[in-house]
């Protein structure tokens, strides 16, 4: 229980740390990624995060788009998508309701689809929030 409390805080303090960052910036650049996570990333992402936050990262009528400017590196860091797979998230930037956790994804798994991730935000860039 203590953990669970102390896994809570920190991902409420990321969350808050990442809300006071600027993403009014649509020029952010998103760093290159290592080919070999991003090829892993991208199943993973299928078969873990699509049906959310669509095939394409641009969110379906259950999750965001992750092409939108609240998932610029400098406001939701590689950190609070690790964070929000092991603990969930709480509803805040959208009406979509509070993320689950997500069951059955290393830490490793983890970041190569936040690899995927980012380097598709390079390839399409970012949508303007509100959508």
């Amino acid at each position: 229980m203590r953990n669970q409390r102390m896994s809570l805080c920190a991902l409420a303090a990321v969350l808050l740390f990442a809300a006071c960052g600027d993403s009014s910036d649509s020029d952010v650049d998103v760093d290159v990624q290592d080919g070999s996570l991003v090829a892993k990333g991208e199943p993973l992402y299928q078969a873990s995060c699509a049906s959310c936050h669509g095939v394409d990262l641009r969110g379906t009528d259950k999750g965001p788009s992750h092409l939108s400017v609240v998932y610029e590196p400098n406001h939701h860091g590689d950190a609070a998508f690790l964070l929000a797979v092991r603990n969930g998230a709480q509803q805040h930037h959208w009406r979509f309701g509070d993320m689950e956790p997500i069951e059955g994804l290393s830490d490793e798994d983890v970041a190569a689809i936040t690899a995927f991730v980012r380097e598709q935000q390079q390839i399409q860039g970012f949508e303007p929030y509100p959508p």
